[in-house]
């Protein structure tokens, strides 16, 4: 699959991207997610950073990651979270020798994912058409905000303006009309995560591609598009309706009743799918007629009396504490389930059977955690192999790699082109 391999220490890799060569110009999250699932999937990923500094999240803390005497690094959460099994290499590729290395990265890269702003990589010689004319096989995905096209495209983007202009925000949060009311944007950077699987999703597709015709291609990738896309069901709402949807809080426009309701000492979740379900959890409640009664009996009939049928669950629910209703419930196959911090995420007995939280060594700390890949392969497994790396720990390994000595090595950084 590789056009050749840079320099890669880790020779027992068995992942099903083992053998690929991804050279990562992209800063923040979407990029970063992207490749750090294309390494963990076994590709060798050389993430390109700025001297000095490298990608903007190493400095978007606290909180910071400690060392062995508890003293913060400077090697920030955010960083941490999508840069595993990288390899970091600083270039200062405003410089012609900087573009230099670069360029020899490029030819032996199978794939470029870059973030910068549409144009951005042309004065540098970075952009696809140039790096396509020395390597016809280069997958190029480009990750901007609105797009390579259109009346937006050479705005920036961020995930937080996105969520708003692209729709997320006006479904998600309670009515105006309720205490708290108004739109709120997702907890974590979706959109920027949501991007990043588009864009491996892409990659693995135009790779697909090219082992057919031999050519690689440019990915255009936008965010907005990404979250108009994954409006899913609310965007057919809207289309085929022609009614805009409203915010519900926790409640789900087409199904009832899945959402939160209080407990006595919290909240829970229910999240009843079928007319089945909600007859056991009627029985459950003490109120087996609701599963008769006329304005509940039916999804449909429970959509169009949710204001009258939610206080009235409600009202039950508060009886018991959220633990007796989770055993009465599951015991009887009515989906539900706590709502939990992260601290109770990390203790679930599922997820620590999972093994969601990993340890992998670090040069300063010891150790650092990271959250594992989902994905299990009964072949071809998610490797763990490095840590995020430290800013420019890869820079003499990549460089020698490619042909430069040393001397070469001691210029380019006595320059500050690394």
């Amino acid at each position: 699959m590789a056009n050749g391999s840079v320099t890669d220490p880790d020779a027992c890799r068995s992942g099903p991207l083992t053998g690929l060569v991804v050279l990562d110009l992209s800063r923040i999250l979407a990029g970063p997610w992207a490749t750090q699932l294309l390494a963990d999937l076994g590709a060798e990923v050389i993430k390109v950073e700025r001297p000095g500094r490298g990608d903007d999240t190493r400095h978007w803390g606290p909180p910071w990651l400690r060392d062995r005497e508890g003293r913060a690094t400077g090697e920030s959460a955010y960083y941490l979270c999508a840069n595993r099994n990288k390899r970091s290499v600083t270039v200062d590729f405003t410089q012609p020798e900087g573009q230099a290395v670069l360029h020899r990265l490029a030819q032996r890269a199978d794939v470029v994912v870059e973030n910068f702003k549409v144009g951005g990589l042309a004065p540098y010689r970075l952009d696809y058409p140039t790096l396509a004319a020395c390597n016809p096989r280069l997958i190029y995905c480009s990750i901007t905000g609105f797009g390579q096209t259109g009346p937006y495209a050479g705005r920036a983007g961020y995930d937080f303006l996105i969520q708003g202009l692209g729709g997320l925000m006006s479904l998600t949060g309670r009515p105006d009309s309720e205490p708290g009311g108004g739109p709120m944007k997702v907890g974590v950077a979706l959109t920027d995560i949501l991007t990043g699987l588009y864009a491996t999703v892409a990659i693995l597709a135009a790779l697909a591609a090219r082992a057919q015709t031999g050519r690689g291609q440019h990915i255009d990738l936008a965010l907005l598009d990404v979250q108009v896309a994954c409006l899913a069901n609310q965007a057919l709402n809207y289309l085929v309706s022609g009614s805009v949807p409203q915010r519900l809080g926790n409640a789900h426009p087409n199904i009832v009743p899945y959402q939160d309701f209080p407990s006595a000492d919290g909240h829970m979740i229910l999240a009843v799918g079928n007319d089945a379900q909600f007859a056991r959890l009627a029985e459950q409640l003490g109120h087996p007629e609701w599963a008769t009664e006329p304005r509940f009996a039916t999804n449909a009939a429970r959509v169009a009396h949710r204001d009258l049928l939610i206080p009235l669950i409600a009202q039950e629910t508060r009886r018991r504490p959220t633990a007796y209703w989770i055993r009465a419930l599951e015991a009887v196959g009515v989906p539900c389930g706590p709502i939990n911090d992260l601290a109770a995420v990390f203790s679930d007995s599922q997820v620590v059977h999972r093994e969601m939280k990993r340890m992998l060594p670090h040069p300063l700390a010891g150790e650092v955690p990271q959250v594992a890949n989902p994905i299990r392969f009964s072949e071809t497994p998610v490797t763990y192999r490095n840590a995020p790396p430290l800013l420019g720990a890869d820079t003499d390994d990549v460089l020698r790699s490619l042909g430069y000595d040393a001397s070469e090595i001691a210029a380019l950084r006595q320059k500050g082109v690394i």
